[in-house]
């Protein structure tokens, strides 16, 4: 099964991509949110299942992320970018307020469950 992670948290989506690549999924986070293009993956190969990793402003500043340029405008960017996988997902994650323990744990009972 071919997962892809997407989401406007780079540290977020390359944690579980790792993580699930661990456990012997194939599993892989988009480099950037640009990269999530729907029409190229329908043409050469779309992944089994799409996981979008979300998270507010509030979030993005409590992990330091305002010193990098992110700001409300910063993150509508970001999700307009991501409308069609925030649309179309398999499983959307908002990953305010939980660990990266309970960001995987949440995420494999998805795939488990998939499977």
């Amino acid at each position: 099964m071919r997962i892809k992670v997407v989401g406007p948290c780079a540290s977020g989506k390359t944690m579980l991509a790792t993580r699930l690549r661990s456990l012997g999924y194939d599993a892989r986070s988009a480099a950037q949110d640009h990269s999530y293009v729907p029409d190229m993956w329908q043409r050469i190969s779309p992944p089994d299942m799409l996981i979008y990793l979300d998270l507010t402003l509030e979030t993005a500043h409590k992990r330091g992320r305002n010193s990098t340029g992110w700001n409300q405008a910063y993150l509508d960017e970001q999700h307009l970018r991501l409308r069609h996988a925030r649309e179309h997902c398999d499983l959307y994650l908002p990953t305010d307020g939980l660990t990266e323990e309970e960001v995987l744990s949440r995420a494999l009972s998805f795939v488990q469950q998939w499977e």
